[in-house]
């Protein structure tokens, strides 16, 4: 965050007194107030809405081992009920603007990577014993050990790097990027637009949402984001009335004929944990595990840091206030994304959308959560948000992220070689988790070829070792006769 936006983040005026409320979330304290904690939870609702439709599409896409698909709307439910319980469970238990939701990418690996080796109730079993192992860490304290491991300015590229990423999630989002259809067989992997120039009026609204978004901040107005993300959704609606739009993507901006829809909680409760032995065996569980583990671990820990780098809530040595809490929370989210059939659930990076609009406590979770619980009932009414109305916020955000860029020294390389990897890495790999490995990797490697190997913690020793298994783990499992 710019020094001038931290400037305009303080309150003015004297002290009003504290209520029960502002004093248990610390809201005053904090330099927020209760209207911002407000709008940023319905900013970062929005922001994430999409998980509602994406998550179900993606696990709802894929066949276990038997042939069985879940149901799409069982998943609805399944998706925005976990959201909401871990969410508010968040922000109560952790006290941090930390939303909480299906994670992308480990769903993708819960529907394509386990469910073809085992039956779904295996496969969330699976998750489960994920989230069971996260919490063991936290419990004996390795997980806040190596997050207190990872030197600052480490942490500060990883924040930029989240940022850069996110941005990119916006623009492939809205239609501003696309991947080449035939990108194997040409230089150039993505292109703008859908044939390399901006068409449709999709990405016209998006384009539109962005210079609203960037003059809303500009001049320092409040609720910025979530008056872009409004405005914009409203100009979607008539442009999809009174236009021939032929694809908006995930979700239409169209009113929708029924504003309630009971929710099916057939799949809460549906998973195994041991199944998956009998079925795979036990050095495959434990590769696959390993892999959720390793995945869920540190793009949660990416996210943590990086968001409360943002909102400035890290102490004096770069720590996260009550980080022991707010791990074992996002443990806790990965075992009730197994139990609900929901697949992983962690720490989101779109909360960022919540910290621009200027929350800084748990309350803002509170407004998340309760939204996730509405879309319960109110899923047709709460999912007419485009992806091109909300896309701008992740663009505004990547640009405030990347202001932490300067904190890093580029003139040391011992640490700009190992925030550049980690910065670059997150988007170009569309992944948290091997930008941070590429990090520390290449972190060990410089320290080391610079004869200064002993000013490593041993820690990151371990986890460096742990990544490369992780990055290799292919020829690991045809070695171990797994392919």
């Amino acid at each position: 965050m710019s020094e001038t936006q931290k400037v305009t983040d303080r309150p003015s005026g004297p002290p009003r007194p504290a209520g029960g409320l502002d004093r248990y979330f610390r809201i005053s304290e904090r330099g927020s107030t209760l209207g911002r904690e407000i709008r940023g939870g319905f900013a970062t609702f929005f922001t994430m809405a999409y998980i509602l439709v994406l998550n179900p599409i993606i696990l709802g896409s894929a066949k276990d081992k038997f042939g069985h698909q879940l149901d799409t709307g069982q998943l609805v439910t399944a998706t925005a009920l976990v959201a909401c319980v871990m969410t508010v469970v968040m922000g109560v238990g952790g006290n941090l603007p930390l939303a909480v939701a299906a994670g992308l990418g480990l769903n993708a690996v819960v529907a394509f990577q386990l469910a073809p080796l085992m039956s779904w109730a295996d496969a969330m079993g699976l998750v489960v014993i994920e989230g069971v192992l996260i919490c063991v860490l936290v419990l004996t304290g390795l997980r806040e050990a190596i997050m207190n491991a990872i030197p600052q300015q480490l942490k500060q590229a990883i924040g930029v790097g989240i940022g850069l990423f996110i941005a990119f999630i916006g623009f492939v989002d809205a239609g501003f990027v696309s991947r080449i259809p035939d990108a194997a067989h040409s230089t150039v992997p993505v292109q703008l637009g859908a044939v390399g120039r901006l068409t449709g009026w999709p990405v016209l609204v998006f384009c539109l949402g962005v210079l609203l978004t960037i003059a809303l901040l500009a001049r320092r107005v409040k609720g910025a984001i979530l008056i872009s993300i409004v405005t914009m959704t409203a100009v979607a609606v008539v442009i999809d009335a009174v236009a021939d739009v032929k694809s908006w993507g995930l979700t239409t901006p169209k009113l929708p004929d029924t504003l309630v829809a009971a929710p099916d909680f057939g799949l809460v409760g549906h998973f195994s944990v041991f199944g998956a032995f009998g079925e795979t065996g036990a050095i495959t569980v434990v590769l696959l595990v390993f892999t959720l583990v390793l995945s869920d671990f540190f793009d949660a820990m990416g996210t943590i840091v990086g968001i409360s780098a943002e909102a400035g809530l890290l102490d004096e040595q770069g720590q996260v206030p009550g980080i022991g809490r707010v791990l074992f929370i996002d443990g806790a989210a990965a075992i009730a994304g197994g139990v609900g059939s929901a697949s992983s659930n962690t720490a989101y990076i779109e909360s960022a959308a919540g910290v621009g609009e200027g929350a800084r406590t748990g309350f803002a979770n509170l407004v998340t959560g309760g939204l996730f619980g509405l879309a319960l009932f109110l899923t047709p009414l709460l999912t007419i948000v485009p992806l091109q109305a909300a896309a701008p916020a992740l663009i505004a955000v990547g640009f405030l992220m990347m202001t932490h860029v300067k904190h890093i020294d580029w003139d040391r390389y011992e640490i700009a070689i190992p925030a550049f990897l980690t910065i670059a890495a997150m988007p170009f790999t569309y992944s948290i988790t091997d930008g941070i490995g590429a990090g520390f990797l290449s972190y060990v490697v410089v320290k080391t070829v610079l004869g200064k190997a002993r000013e490593v913690n041993g820690l990151l020793w371990a986890v460096s070792a742990l990544f490369l298994v992780y990055f290799a783990i292919d020829p690991v499992e045809q070695l171990l006769g797994v392919k």
